[in-house]
Protein backbone atom coordinates (compact mmCIF):
# COMPACT_ATOMS: atom_id res chain seq x y z
CA UNK A 1 0.00 0.00 0.00
CA UNK A 2 3.09 2.03 0.63
CA UNK A 3 3.97 1.89 -2.92
CA UNK A 4 0.16 2.81 -4.08
CA UNK A 5 0.52 5.90 -1.57
CA UNK A 6 3.56 7.00 -3.13
CA UNK A 7 2.06 6.33 -6.66
CA UNK A 8 -0.91 8.70 -5.72
CA UNK A 9 1.55 11.63 -4.43
CA UNK A 10 3.63 11.39 -7.34
CA UNK A 11 0.69 11.50 -9.36
CA UNK A 12 -0.75 14.99 -7.53
CA UNK A 13 3.00 15.84 -7.38
CA UNK A 14 3.17 15.58 -10.97
CA UNK A 15 -0.72 17.95 -11.24
CA UNK A 16 0.68 20.23 -8.83
CA UNK A 17 3.61 20.97 -11.03
CA UNK A 18 1.89 20.91 -14.22
CA UNK A 19 -0.31 23.58 -13.05
CA UNK A 20 2.33 25.66 -11.16
CA UNK A 21 4.55 25.65 -14.52
CA UNK A 22 1.46 26.62 -16.72
CA UNK A 23 0.53 29.20 -13.79
CA UNK A 24 4.92 30.29 -14.16
CA UNK A 25 3.90 30.23 -18.27
CA UNK A 26 0.77 32.51 -18.44
CA UNK A 27 2.65 35.32 -16.20
CA UNK A 28 5.84 35.02 -17.71
CA UNK A 29 3.62 35.95 -21.11
CA UNK A 30 1.69 38.88 -19.24
CA UNK A 31 4.89 40.22 -18.50
CA UNK A 32 6.15 39.54 -22.10
CA UNK A 33 2.98 41.14 -23.30
CA UNK A 34 3.83 44.19 -21.23
CA UNK A 35 7.51 44.79 -22.45
CA UNK A 36 5.82 44.41 -26.02
CA UNK A 37 3.20 47.08 -25.37
CA UNK A 38 5.90 49.57 -23.39
CA UNK A 39 8.38 49.07 -26.83
CA UNK A 40 5.04 50.01 -29.20
CA UNK A 41 4.33 52.74 -26.74
CA UNK A 42 8.00 54.63 -27.03
CA UNK A 43 8.11 53.87 -30.72
CA UNK A 44 4.60 55.86 -30.86
CA UNK A 45 5.85 58.33 -28.54
CA UNK A 46 8.33 59.05 -31.04
CA UNK A 47 6.81 59.37 -33.95
CA UNK A 48 4.38 61.98 -32.35
CA UNK A 49 7.32 64.09 -31.40
CA UNK A 50 8.66 63.63 -34.88
CA UNK A 51 5.35 64.37 -36.70
CA UNK A 52 5.12 67.40 -34.28
CA UNK A 53 8.96 68.55 -34.94
CA UNK A 54 7.54 68.15 -38.48
CA UNK A 55 4.65 70.56 -38.09
CA UNK A 56 6.44 73.10 -36.22
CA UNK A 57 9.29 73.18 -38.96
CA UNK A 58 6.63 73.56 -41.60
CA UNK A 59 4.48 75.98 -39.42
CA UNK A 60 8.15 78.28 -39.19
CA UNK A 61 8.36 78.01 -42.97
CA UNK A 62 4.96 79.33 -43.79
CA UNK A 63 4.97 81.88 -41.35
CA UNK A 64 8.41 83.30 -43.22
CA UNK A 65 7.12 83.09 -46.67
CA UNK A 66 4.36 85.46 -45.59
CA UNK A 67 6.50 87.53 -43.83
CA UNK A 68 8.41 87.88 -47.22
CA UNK A 69 5.62 88.80 -49.33
CA UNK A 70 5.39 92.23 -49.86
CA UNK A 71 1.59 94.24 -49.55
CA UNK A 72 0.27 97.70 -50.06
CA UNK A 73 -0.43 99.29 -46.34
CA UNK A 74 -3.13 100.97 -48.27
CA UNK A 75 -4.87 97.37 -49.14
CA UNK A 76 -4.78 96.01 -45.30
CA UNK A 77 -6.96 99.45 -44.33
CA UNK A 78 -9.33 99.39 -46.91
CA UNK A 79 -9.93 95.20 -46.46
CA UNK A 80 -10.11 95.72 -42.93
CA UNK A 81 -12.45 98.88 -42.84
CA UNK A 82 -14.88 97.62 -45.40
CA UNK A 83 -14.88 94.50 -43.74
CA UNK A 84 -14.72 95.19 -40.35
CA UNK A 85 -12.22 92.86 -39.34
CA UNK A 86 -8.96 93.57 -37.36
CA UNK A 87 -6.18 94.41 -39.24
CA UNK A 88 -4.13 91.97 -38.33
CA UNK A 89 -6.76 89.86 -40.01
CA UNK A 90 -6.41 91.42 -43.08
CA UNK A 91 -2.80 91.65 -43.80
CA UNK A 92 -2.79 87.53 -43.28
CA UNK A 93 -5.35 86.96 -45.87
CA UNK A 94 -3.77 89.93 -47.68
CA UNK A 95 -0.05 87.59 -47.33
CA UNK A 96 -1.92 84.57 -47.79
CA UNK A 97 -2.68 85.58 -51.53
CA UNK A 98 0.50 87.48 -52.36
CA UNK A 99 -0.55 91.13 -52.13
CA UNK A 100 -3.78 90.40 -54.42
CA UNK A 101 -6.45 92.50 -52.66
CA UNK A 102 -9.25 91.18 -54.60
CA UNK A 103 -8.38 87.34 -54.20
CA UNK A 104 -8.32 88.23 -50.21
CA UNK A 105 -11.18 90.10 -49.87
CA UNK A 106 -13.05 87.07 -51.88
CA UNK A 107 -11.71 84.81 -50.17
CA UNK A 108 -13.12 86.97 -46.94
CA UNK A 109 -16.40 86.67 -48.04
CA UNK A 110 -17.07 83.14 -49.26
Amino acid sequence: MESGDGGVDRIVDSKDLQQQSKAFDKLTDRVEDRQLDSSRAQSAMASIAASAEAEKNAMILREKELASVKINSADVDIIANELELDKKVAERTLREHKGDAVAAIRSLLH
